[in-house]
């Protein structure tokens, strides 16, 4: 099944991000690219964190991706905002565990100190990865679904 993602990147995930788009589009997947346009200029990774986070949070089908240097930054920042289940994976295991058990939403990778090739593995890994539906599963993102709800 073929999915709209959202992508979006810092300038440590920039080089990366262009790759996976690319390699995205081939196999047919709706591509909506949320910046940053270069490499060449620091920018702050809460900001494509936060468009791409809150189109995904809109559009419940949608799934996301976002690159950093580390990955870590745009966790954080994508899990502020509801209804976002961010998690960064590192190999293809923690790419389909993350769906399976956690039904996550955005898939964040880091853009540095990883082989490319490694990060377009995980990528089609969480794509193709559905939720297990199971009741625990769903029982434990209704607890941090009530988390966000109380933090409110």
């Amino acid at each position: 099944m073929k999915t709209l993602v959202y992508i979006g990147s810092d300038h440590g995930g920039y080089t990366h991000k262009q790759k996976i788009i690319a390699h995205l589009k081939k196999k047919g997947h709706a591509i909506i690219d949320k910046g940053v346009s270069s490499s060449e200029k620091s920018s702050d990774y809460p900001d494509q964190a936060s468009l791409v986070a809150k189109e995904v949070a809109e559009k419940k089908t949608a799934k996301g991706i976002l690159i950093c240097g580390t990955g870590i930054g745009m966790t954080i920042a994508a899990n502020k905002v509801k209804g976002i289940r961010a998690a960064m994976a590192y190999d293809t295991y923690s790419a389909k565990m993350s769906r399976q058990h956690n039904n996550a939403n955005i898939l964040t990778l880091k853009g540095r100190k990883m082989p490319l090739k490694n990060n377009l593995k995980i990528v089609d890994a969480w794509l193709k990865e559905p939720f297990s539906d199971g009741l625990r599963h769903k029982r434990r993102i209704k607890k941090i679904a009530q988390l966000e709800r109380d933090a409110l």
